[in-house]
């Protein structure tokens, strides 16, 4: 399908004066209703609505009299209208409807002090108080615009109308960024709805793809000059969409180092409030989404609008409520420190905004979440694979290491049943510290004297497979790449180069250096066989500046860094594509969409106390789901907050991601290594289970002193379940855990006990707990039906 539209926006007949919100309401709802039970009774949907002449299947509907364009899920709808004069304005984003005609859809109102427009069919009408689809600023609406351009007399008024647009079967690439995607034209529908500003040229194609399997709509802006004089793009957000009220809560993901993804709820204020990155990344205080929440929602009740941005750089999130408590949501490129010179005839494609309706609480929209982001975000060999058991020798050894140790290392994880071994930070250049060698990736003879490909060679013998640390987004001012090429570093002249962990920012804006980084990492996987690569990225962007780029594009040297980054992993993970990829940023620093699409897994964060990590991935787990998500066993006391905790509760805690272990098997005894090696195989038995079942949290390590959470197979054929007691009680009351997911009708036993249980019973009754008498313990249960 492939169906295109152009017409001229007519003026419309002149509005009648405005009736009481309530009555508009109570109109609309009643022509919803009426539509709806027209449907239900197997007779045609009134002439002109969405519904008419289209199945319950089509995704997108455009209805030429109403002149309303309905976004339809399976259990969702999104609808937006073409105004008299040619605004687009948003209508409705919730639970499916039948039709999107009904009177009084165009439910803004006059504002007594703000500008009206004529053309609009009413010199009343204010776009102050409309609901807009894409707002500009300067033609009055005074809430925050969701883009903004200077002209070339140096003023900043567009007005961008309705000129076209086309319905297609699929979903077109983005070029040049990562983006959701489909495997056949029947999984999805795109909206391409084209906008102009007339004086100035400029043109804005607004990109809407509806899923037909999944509840998410994800939205984009291409952005052209098609006038004579060059434009400044001040402000280029992906998205924005005004909402009706204000009545919501703003949930969030922020933190810190070795803290990231804490739960953040405020109910909204009027005003502007919202989160934003400065950093070059998406960055470890805050996570590239946003929710927002009706009051009282929970985790199975309530309704949900959730963001969540497909960029790795800078980026904002903004929630307006404005004097009339509506609510206007933006989010894209950060615009602070933000220009894009377009010349004639230039375009600039916005990253991609996915966006995810609930009305069934957070663990409905987290599993929307997931299951795009796990089959239609992430790619490659390893999206559908299960991911190997590892073992790192970054906390085993630090920087001081040889072959020999690396290899007794690898020969006691081989014997525990391990697949992978992982070679962390310190085998390249002259590398004893952090202090030198980022950017000359060239074996470091003095501890692997016989090379990577010795060292492969002895683990793949032990019957594991070999793996990589690389940091190539850096370079040390000790290094002879530095040396060679001190312009290669982001700086601005005449400023000191800021250091942080004694290293730089390669200027990844040049394609002269990104074509070095990806030469310099190919010889390397070229050279022994390399099965994984843990990518790390350890600082943030400061002297943001580019030695290439000329005075007036300066300011796009952030986002040009983004798309070398972006350039760089695509060749590489098409060149190497049985490699499994691992994104890292000091930990969590980068866990976003951007970067999953190139590398399906990331390093969650770098504490890896047990404890610590039951907010981390329970937050994580809101948008990203378990196949994404690096999560390992360290040794205690633990390095980061000196905590001893059982090494079973470790491993049920680890298990919930991509295992691994993060210790000196060398050093550990019969008994723990016997209890790693039962692990182990525990999490062979189970990983198909967890990386691709439906996943399920049951209690928040924000609200209590437990966690708990589980996985359902798909067919709900198999269960497991996790319990986390944090500090024991004494006397501590009878407790029960209702899980979630199950067949009711259903049968289960429990793998440990032998027990069976009705689904019923596990859900509405619940499991048992055992009592806890210490500190930090922790219970699973394995059940099939």
């Amino acid at each position: 399908m492939d169906q295109t539209t152009t017409t001229t926006p007519p003026t419309g007949p002149a509005r009648p004066r405005r009736r009481t919100v309530l009555q508009a309401m109570f109109a609309g709802l009643g022509a919803i209703n009426a539509s709806a039970a027209l449907a239900d009774a197997g007779q045609p949907a009134p002439a002109g609505s969405a519904a008419a002449g289209a199945s319950d299947t089509a995704t997108i509907a455009y209805d030429p009299q109403q002149r309303t364009f309905h976004l339809r899920t399976p259990s969702t709808s999104y609808i937006l209208q073409v105004l008299a004069g040619g605004m687009l304005a948003h209508v409705y984003w919730g639970r499916r409807l039948h039709s999107a005609s009904w009177p009084g859809m165009r439910n803004g109102h006059e504002d007594a002090v703000a500008p009206a427009h004529a053309d609009l069919g009413d010199r009343d009408f204010s776009p102050n108080t409309q609901p807009q689809e894409f707002p500009g600023y300067g033609t009055g609406d005074f809430r925050h615009p969701a883009y903004q351009v200077r002209l070339a007399n140096g003023t900043t008024v567009t007005d961008l109308r309705y000129a076209s647009h086309r319905i297609v079967a699929g979903k077109p690439r983005l070029e040049g960024l990562p983006a959701t995607y489909v495997e056949g034209n029947g999984e999805a529908t795109t909206l391409e709805i084209t906008l102009r500003d007339a004086p100035s040229g400029l043109v804005a194609v607004l990109s809407y793809t509806a899923f037909a399997g999944h509840d998410a709509i994800a939205r984009s802006v291409r952005f052209t000059n098609d006038g004579r004089t060059p434009l400044r793009l001040a402000r280029a957000y992906s998205a924005a969409v005004d909402f009706p009220h204000a009545n919501f809560e703003l949930l969030h993901l922020s933190g810190d180092w070795a803290r990231e993804r804490e739960i953040v709820r405020r109910r909204l204020e009027p005003g502007m409030q919202g989160i934003e990155s400065r950093r070059g990344a998406s960055g470890l205080e805050h996570n590239p989404f946003i929710a927002l929440l009706a009051p009282g929602t929970g985790e199975d009740h309530g309704e949900v609008y959730g963001f969540s941005l497909v960029y790795s750089g800078s980026f904002a999130a903004r929630v307006e409520v404005g004097q009339y408590r509506t609510a206007r949501v933006s989010m894209g490129i950060n615009d602070f420190d933000f220009e894009w010179l377009l010349e004639p005839g230039q375009s600039f494609q916005a990253p991609e905004l996915v966006m995810v309706y609930s009305a069934a609480g957070l663990d409905a929209m987290s599993r929307t979440y997931h299951g795009l982001y796990r089959s239609r975000l992430a790619r490659g060999t390893y999206r559908d694979k299960t991911r190997p058991v590892l073992i790192n020798n970054w906390e085993a050894t630090y920087f001081n290491f040889d072959a020999t140790k690396l290899e007794a290392i690898a020969r006691a994880g081989s014997d525990l049943g391990i697949e992978l071994f992982v070679l962390d930070d310190g085998w390249f250049g002259k590398r004893d510290d952090d202090h030198s060698s980022l950017g000359d990736w060239v074996v470091d003879k003095r501890k692997l004297p016989a090379g990577l490909a010795d060292l492969a060679g002895r683990v793949n013998k032990l019957g594991m497979q070999f793996g990589l640390w690389f940091e190539p987004e850096m370079i040390s001012v000790n290094s002879d790449l530095y040396r060679a090429h001190p312009d290669w570093c982001l700086h601005v002249p005449g400023h000191d180069r800021t250091e942080q962990r004694h290293q730089l920012v390669l200027d990844l804006s040049r394609k002269d250096v990104c074509a070095h980084v990806l030469e310099a990492v190919s010889a390397v996987l070229r050279s022994a066989p390399i099965a994984y690569v843990k990518w790390d990225m350890n600082r943030n962007m400061s002297e943001i500046g580019s030695s290439l780029l000329p005075p007036a594009r300066q300011r796009e040297t952030a986002h040009r860094y983004m798309l070398g980054l972006y350039g760089i992993l695509d060749t590489l993970t098409s060149r190497f594509p049985n490699v499994l990829f691992e994104s890292c940023a000091s930990g969590g620093g980068r866990f976003d969409p951007g970067m999953l699409y190139y590398m399906p897994q990331t390093w969650t964060s770098d504490n890896s106390d047990a404890i610590s990590r039951l907010r981390i991935q329970y937050a994580t787990s809101l948008v990203y789901p378990l196949s994404a998500m690096g999560s390992h066993v360290s040794a205690v006391p633990n390095h980061q907050v000196g905590r001893v905790t059982p090494l079973r509760t470790r491993g049920n805690v680890a298990m919930s991601g991509n295992f691994g272990y993060e210790l000196d098997l060398t050093k550990m005894g019969p008994e723990d290594k016997a209890e790693i090696k039962r692990q182990v195989a525990q999490y062979k038995a189970l990983r198909g289970l967890i990386q691709f079942g439906d996943f399920h949290r049951l209690r928040s390590p924000f609200e209590g002193n437990d966690t708990a959470w589980m996985v359902v197979a798909k067919d709900q054929s198999e269960a497991f379940v996790v319990y986390v007691h944090v500090l024991a009680e004494a006397n501590a009351p009878l407790d029960w855990l209702r899980l979630r997911g199950l067949d009711p009708a259903a049968q289960y036993v429990c793998a440990a006990d032998g027990k069976t249980y009705g689904g019923d019973q596990l859900m509405y009754a619940g499991l048992i707990l055992p009592a806890m008498n210490a500190d930090f313990l922790s219970t699973s249960w394995h059940l099939r039906r």
